[in-house]
């Protein structure tokens, strides 16, 4: 599977593709960070995020995008334009017909390290144990971007699986109503016809 990671930002946008193969091997293709001027405005960064995001899923043909999942910060703003990042590259994903999956931090250093309140370096490190890189990737955008790859790639055969067994007990659980229905249908109709 490969996969495409996005730590999403406006002024530092991490990019990565990897590739998943069998049990949790992973290989890194490409990572990079997208970089906005402070000074320009937002639609003019966003537009050069989606462009670069966009360049990249048209090179790499990635089959999943993963994204990191925002959640507040004390800054209300460096969250707002994290989100916004994060949503120009989620809507070009999905007009190309990949499907999108948003990950929390704490599920990224979760499946990558084994704690969930990993520190950046941590997290760093064994993204460049993990793809057997000889240098670690700079600056830390790129190697989040990474470890958000390495974790969907980790996590996506589970969370499929989960989603099929949950699809088969919604199925079992609407024909057993149904049923139920029925008996109760026919056993009034029956109490009738006696009556």
């Amino acid at each position: 599977m490969r996969v495409m990671g996005v730590d999403p930002g406006l002024t530092r946008c991490g990019l990565s593709v990897v590739d998943g193969g069998h049990g949790r091997t992973v290989t890194a293709v490409d990572v990079g960070v997208v970089r906005t001027p402070q000074d320009l405005d937002l639609a003019h960064r966003l537009l050069r995020v989606a462009d670069a995001a966009e360049r990249w899923m048209d090179t790499h043909r990635p089959e999943a995008v993963a994204i990191e999942r925002v959640f507040a910060q004390h800054n209300v703003r460096t969250a707002m334009g994290t989100a916004q990042a994060g949503g120009v590259i989620a809507l070009a994903a999905a007009r190309r017909g990949i499907p999108v999956a948003f990950h929390t931090p704490s599920e990224v250093k979760a499946a990558v390290t084994g704690n969930g309140s990993a520190d950046k370096a941590q997290v760093t490190a064994m993204v460049t144990r993990i793809l057997r890189l000889s240098a670690a990737p700079k600056p830390a955008d790129a190697a989040d971007a990474l470890a958000l790859a390495i974790c969907h790639c980790w996590r996506a055969p589970l969370l499929e699986r989960m989603a099929r067994v949950e699809a088969q007990a919604a199925e079992a659980k609407r024909r057993y109503a149904e049923r139920l229905a029925e008996q109760r249908r026919t056993g009034g109709q029956r109490k009738a016809v006696r009556g």
